[in-house]
């Protein structure tokens, strides 16, 4: 099939996908930039900031305006970890189900009657997502485990292949919990530190590096799980009678 075509048929998944791979990226450094203006301003207002954060978080998340790992480090600088980690989750979940109900509403069926025009797609797609709710949870969180994990893009994918959407927001959930409670960490301790000596200074970068070691770890084993996982069902598809293609 021809790119022209492609993209054709697709309809809105194309250009959604181009902004979901540009605009995060760009919104992630201005915001970042802001950090000492909008962290204090969340924080005066108490309560409401709170709500404030997990209403744009959401928003910004959902529409892939901003990325995910920015907003995070925003909650751990405004609140602490205490508070800043149960609010970015917060942010995440409503951030996933608002993508997830844009992209599903505007792309439709388009994706899957694709996957469904190749014997073999359909194959593989059916043991991947239409084995049980269960089978379909555990490929959702591990592909949201790793830290190189594309929020907005995954976003838009699981939508357009029309993953069921109690996997996809339990799934979301708890995959990001670990990536989530690490960049509202450092952002908060960061936030307190002074480096007023040597010892402080070393724990905290000993500290940072354990962090990063201990989710790049997690992030491995999950692709190597989901490499497992789909491997082993691409491989059974394409010997089972009938899934070839001329």
């Amino acid at each position: 099939m021809e790119l022209s075509t492609l993209l054709r048929r697709l309809g809105p998944a194309g250009p959604l996908a181009v902004i979901a791979a540009t605009l995060p990226a760009i919104g992630g450094f201005a915001l970042l930039w802001q950090l000492n203006a909008v962290g204090p301003w969340l924080k005066s207002h108490g309560a409401v900031g709170v709500v404030l954060y997990i209403a744009g978080f959401s928003l910004f998340a959902g529409l892939a305006l901003l990325p995910t790992y920015a907003q995070a480090v925003l909650g751990g600088w405004a609140f602490g970890f205490a508070l800043g980690f149960p609010a970015a989750l917060g942010g995440f979940f409503g951030g996933a189900l608002l993508g997830y109900g844009v992209a599903r509403r505007a792309t439709g069926r388009r994706v899957v009657q694709l996957i469904d025009e190749k014997p073999k797609w359909r194959a593989v797609y059916a043991a991947l997502l239409e084995s049980g709710f269960w089978r379909t949870l555990l490929i959702v969180t591990l592909l949201r485990l790793p830290l190189n994990s594309p929020f907005a893009i995954t976003n838009l994918v699981m939508a357009a292949t029309r993953v069921p959407p109690l996997a996809f927001g339990i799934g979301t959930l708890v995959g990001m919990a670990p990536r989530t409670a690490a960049a509202v960490f450092i952002a908060a301790q960061l936030q307190e530190l002074t480096f007023e000596g040597t010892q402080q200074r070393w724990m905290w970068l000993a500290s940072l590096a354990a962090t990063l070691v201990a989710l790049a770890v997690i992030g491995h084993l999950a692709n190597r799980a989901v490499a497992r996982v789909t491997g082993g069902t691409a491989a059974a598809s394409a010997t089972a009678p009938g899934t070839t293609t001329p």
